[in-house]
């Protein structure tokens, strides 16, 4: 028995499968100091009456065929032939904590092939090779990635969202039936991040057992937890194809996309932190390893309103308030004066730039900064010398109409001249520029999207990761920035083609508070885009003060999105304050471990990094609403060393106002705003830090400096 179970191991979590004579997860858990293959005996299940006569195994296929009466891992057929696959073991493959398993159905002529990795951080990757072992297609409708999850996970927690409104979390009790979350918009989505969170019942940000998963793939998908009527739970991943898309000639593979899984005892928190560590070991590559540059980036201060000297004077501006890289947003090419036309024509707009990009590129380099530039590449305006040229290569199903999206169409990567186009158009604008960093955008949903009559989804995922791909592999040097209208192309395979996103189009600090948190569940700090806005936010037309503005900022990776010359005194000084700040801290916020706390009402969002040798803290607290309590009560702070002593500081605050004239919140600050503190780490974990009274819609940031 002992030869047909294979651990993976790391310090925090252990994957126990059973190989033979099917692959089946049967221990995914915290890690196990003791462990013997013969352990595993105890869990040999019985079988119910009623029901079939043999055990029916939640495999990593999840076949129908095993009696799993639940959604299957895979269906397809060959000419409706051959579909229902039973998957037997026939070879295993075990190096470190990589392990291979190779199945074979020689009734239906298919051959499986999965891989699972357990990383060091504790995270599980996990992915299946299909091949097509005889002749005739092999029609794939589903092909999931399928993980048990423990019969105590009664909650799911997943994310919703829009435009302007990403990373929205909600949470479902799950005791039958299923919950699915489905993507078609041709994209990652605003709508549906693919993501799955189940655990105990009311886990939270530092209680209770959760699991974790991750879908790497910037196109149609489907995640779902299942409970079935035995009780067991699992979670399935899969790329979602649309009716004929994918089809196996003899001899031919596929792969799903790589599904990332996390186990933590220590609520969300601990899941967040192994898929921080596992992306900052394994994922996250700048070119070069010097700190994330304050950007500024020109959209919201000029739109398409592009005159060279006065961008040069929005360069000079930045560089004083210490931006570190300057980036020229959409407009710059030939024929973009509005959103209506240009894209496709990738060439330098001379009209706007007579003398063409170098005079502002060397002006924003003299003054020590690095320079960026905006793309939209996979699109195509009806109004545009491409598309009068080449009225085919938008990717489009023959005999419907072509239903715009922000007055743009998709253009076809799967034509090769329309591919090689484009290959040649941003090869001319990096290799003839230099260019530091490309904010890369994807502006629409896929309709239809249809190559040679076919259904393409997924094959023009494909083509973007191999546009990318080709690029990044000509210019290294330089950074891409994934942006889809904000927050539509976020996931771990984009990742790991790009160094930061753009979390979304929405600057109002109270929206990001949301927002950003969010996001912080799958990625760190460091490639989360976080701008400070104009005073009146262009999307919602909220106002906020600089210091709100500026510490919702700070937990990212900072930037201004505005126009420096036209702001007043006021404002300037406060970019440049916050500027400063943000360098001050962002070798603590872009390394150290991030905790979210819990907070007695929702009205108070409170977060914190804490350093790798817990010598230091950084924490958020923001009042996001009115309370309901007249005292806010103290923020517990989670991470530091609990025998260490640590000094209290007030770091940045909005001009916390006392009564005293009459109004207002306040009539004492707590003591240790008045008054020196030290504390151990134990004592700020368990009583805490009593909270000043902060006005709705303000933040206060607080250090904790080990003495």
């Amino acid at each position: 028995m002992e030869t047909n179970f294979h651990r993976l191991t790391s310090t925090v979590t252990d994957i126990v499968v059973k190989t033979q004579p099917f692959a089946e997860i049967v221990y995914w858990g915290p890690h196990l100091a003791h462990f013997s293959p013969q352990d595993c005996g105890s869990l040999l299940r019985p079988v119910a009456n009623g029901r079939l006569d043999v055990d029916s195994p939640v495999t990593l296929m999840a076949e129908l065929g095993h009696g799993l009466f639940g959604s299957p891992g895979i269906e397809g057929h060959r000419n409706g032939l051959d579909g229902s696959p039973v998957f037997t073991t026939v070879e295993v493959r075990q190096q470190g904590e990589t392990l291979i398993i190779f199945s074979e159905d020689a009734s239906a002529g298919l051959r499986l092939q999965s891989e699972l990795v357990l990383t060091t951080s504790g995270v599980l990757k996990v992915r299946h090779g299909l091949t097509n072992l005889r002749a005739g297609a092999w029609q794939v409708n589903r092909f999931a990635v399928t993980l048990p999850v423990a019969e105590r996970a009664f909650e799911v927690m997943a994310f919703h969202g829009r435009w302007i409104r990403e990373f929205q979390p909600h949470r479902v009790t799950l005791s039958h039936d299923g919950f699915v979350l489905e993507n078609r918009r041709g994209r990652t989505s605003h709508e549906h991040f693919p993501a799955l969170i189940a655990g105990t019942q009311s886990f939270g940000e530092q209680h209770g057992e959760v699991w974790g998963v991750h879908l790497g793939w910037s196109g149609n998908h489907r995640l779902k937890c299942e409970v079935k009527t035995d009780g067991r739970r699992y979670l399935q991943a899969e790329a979602l194809y649309l009716p004929g898309e994918i089809a196996l000639e003899e001899g031919e593979t596929l792969y799903t996309p790589w599904l990332y899984a996390s186990h933590s005892t220590h609520g969300l928190n601990g899941m967040s932190q192994q898929f921080h560590r596992f992306l900052r070991d394994e994922v996250i590559r700048f070119p070069d390893n010097k700190p994330r540059p304050v950007h500024l980036n020109t959209w919201e201060g000029i739109y398409f309103d592009h005159q060279p000297e006065y961008i040069m004077q929005m360069a000079t501006q930045a560089a004083s308030l210490g931006v570190e890289r300057f980036i020229i947003d959409d407009g710059w090419f030939k024929g973009r004066n509005d959103d209506h036309a240009a894209l496709g024509d990738w060439y330098l707009d001379e009209q706007k730039y007579p003398n063409g990009l170098m005079p502002v590129i060397n002006h924003v380099k003299a003054l020590g900064m690095e320079f960026g530039i905006w793309v939209e590449p996979e699109m195509i305006n009806p109004d545009s010398d491409l598309y009068r040229a080449h009225p085919d290569w938008v990717l489009a199903l023959p005999g419907y109409p072509k239903t715009t999206g922000r007055h743009q169409w998709v253009l076809n990567l799967n034509i090769p001249d329309a591919f090689d186009y484009l290959l040649a158009r941003m090869s001319w604008l990096l290799g003839e520029h230099p260019v530091d960093y490309v904010k890369w955008d994807m502006n629409r949903e896929l309709v239809q999207p249809g190559h040679e009559g076919r259904a393409a989804a997924d094959a023009q995922t494909r083509q973007f990761y191999r546009l990318l791909d080709t690029l990044r592999n000509r210019f290294p040097h330089i950074e891409f920035e994934s942006c889809a209208s904000g927050g539509g192309r976020i996931d771990y395979e984009v990742l790991a083609r790009s160094h930061r996103f753009w979390a979304s189009d929405n600057n109002d600090a109270l929206e990001r508070s949301a927002i950003q948190r969010g996001m912080s569940y799958f990625f760190p700090p460091e490639v989360m885009g976080a701008h400070i806005g104009n005073r009146r936010c262009h999307a919602t037309f909220r106002q906020h003060s600089i210091e709100f503005r500026g510490l919702t900022a700070l937990f990212g990776h900072m930037g201004l999105e505005l126009d420096p010359v036209t702001a007043d005194a006021e404002e300037q000084a406060g970019y440049q304050r916050y500027a400063a700040l943000y360098k001050q801290w962002r070798e603590l916020i872009h390394t150290g471990d991030l905790w979210r706390v819990e907070m007695p009402e929702a009205s108070t969002q409170a977060q914190g990094v804490v350093s790798q040798d817990k010598r230091q803290g950084l924490f958020l607290v923001s009042q996001l609403t009115m309370p309901d309590y007249t005292l806010p009560g103290a923020l517990r702070v989670p991470g530091l060393a609990p025998d260490a002593r640590y000094q209290v500081r007030l770091v940045d605050h909005p001009n916390i106002a006392i009564t005293g004239e009459g109004g207002h919140t306040m009539r004492k600050l707590p003591g240790w705003m008045n008054e020196p503190l030290s504390a151990t780490g134990e004592w700020l974990a368990q009583a805490g830090l009593q909270l000043p009274v902060l006005d709705p819609e303000s933040a206060i940031l607080i250090a904790f400096e080990r003495v």
